[in-house]
């Protein structure tokens, strides 16, 4: 999943429980003794939620910071692997556009 349809299905979903909270926040609804107990398992479920988005995040821009750093020290062990790669790599990108 990308992160344009991420941040749609985000968008999407904190519509629905704006939605619903507001559906549930009617007084029309404080005669129904079940409307309180939705209410607090609603909020419960959002706090979870978030709190699990949160550390999710926190744990994707570890693992980046991570990937990041071993990259560096691979780069600064394999200097010359490295170069070889790029130009590797660079070379067979100019003879991809070369052929268009």
């Amino acid at each position: 999943m990308s992160t344009s349809d991420n941040s749609t299905s985000s968008g999407e979903l904190e519509k629905l429980v704006s939605d619903l909270r507001g559906l549930l926040a009617s007084k029309d609804l404080d005669a129904v003794p079940d409307i309180k107990i939705l209410r607090q398992r609603l909020d419960d479920g959002i706090h979870s939620a978030r709190e699990a988005a949160v550390r999710a995040a926190q744990d994707a821009a570890r693992q980046a910071k991570d990937a990041a750093l071993a990259a560096d020290r691979y780069a600064h062990d394999e200097p010359w692997r490295v170069a070889g790669a790029a130009l590797a790599v660079g070379a067979l990108v100019g003879f991809l556009l070369a052929r268009r």
